[in-house]
């Protein structure tokens, strides 16, 4: 992953402030993830253009996240990772279209190389992730989507 898509994860789940440390590798965000990450950072995914819906689905149900907020009390370190990992991929997405409308759009469109499936239901697991990445990388360089 490249270090401009982990500084730009970073600052789409609030930086330093949010964090409570400053993210300029993978191994820094991997520590924020494993310290858990406050609920704060959860409004990143909603400034990159993820639904509260989507949020729910892949990250959070609702219900706990208030629960949370009553007990304030930080994401788990499994909830960390799977809202990491969704701004990791929208970000790509956004670099690789140049444009975060185009790329919300491309990871809600059903692809046939996926099954029929979205980028976005796919990328739920790390292995998923890898093969949205993958399909990223082939549209970066001009390779038929």
């Amino acid at each position: 992953m490249a270090m401009v898509i982990v500084e730009e994860v970073a600052r789409k789940l609030g930086g330093q402030t949010v964090l409570g440390q400053v993210v300029r590798s993978q191994a820094d965000l991997a520590l924020a993830v494993r310290n858990r990450l406050p609920l704060s950072a959860l409004h990143g995914l909603s400034q990159a253009g993820l639904t509260e819906q989507e949020i729910e689905k892949f990250v959070i149900p609702q219900r706990t996240r208030r629960h949370r907020a009553d007990k304030r009390q930080p994401l788990t370190v499994d909830e960390s990772d799977r809202a990491v990992r969704l701004l990791r991929v929208q970000s790509l997405a956004e670099q690789t279209f140049g444009d975060r409308a185009k790329a919300n759009r491309w990871l809600r469109r059903p692809l046939m190389e996926l099954g029929g499936e979205t980028p976005l239901v796919v990328a739920q697991t790390e292995a998923g992730a890898r093969v949205i990445e993958t399909i990223l990388g082939k549209i970066d360089w001009g390779a038929a989507a």
